[in-house]
């Protein structure tokens, strides 16, 4: 079964729409990522200001390979003086292995 890496990331509300923004402007190099199957990122609806970036992985061994690789490290790297970082440094990285999983059923409207 997969595994799911959850980042719990707060951001203070002054500084959401810029950390947004750097994601939207990502570069997207782990789609191609051997054994990356799923990315979300989750916006806060009320009483926190954490966002959720959900990744789901088909083994503990590629979430690995992806965070000890170089695009991993040009993901994460504050993005340089033009996309100066938007969350602060509190944030918590969640391990889940996938025991069941499902979607909708085929004709379900």
């Amino acid at each position: 079964m997969s595994i799911v890496k959850i980042n719990a990331i707060s951001v203070p509300k002054d500084k959401q729409e810029r950390f947004e923004e750097r994601f939207r402007g990502r570069a997207g190099a782990v789609e191609a990522t051997e054994g990356f199957e799923w990315f979300e990122l989750l916006r806060p609806q009320e009483g926190t200001d954490q966002y959720l970036v959900y990744t789901r992985w088909s083994s503990e061994e590629a979430y690995r390979a992806w965070e000890s690789g170089q695009d991993f490290a040009r993901a994460h790297d504050g993005g340089g003086s033009d996309l100066a970082p938007a969350a602060s440094d509190s944030h918590h990285l969640w391990s889940y292995e996938v025991l069941e999983s499902t979607g909708p059923k085929s004709g379900t409207v």
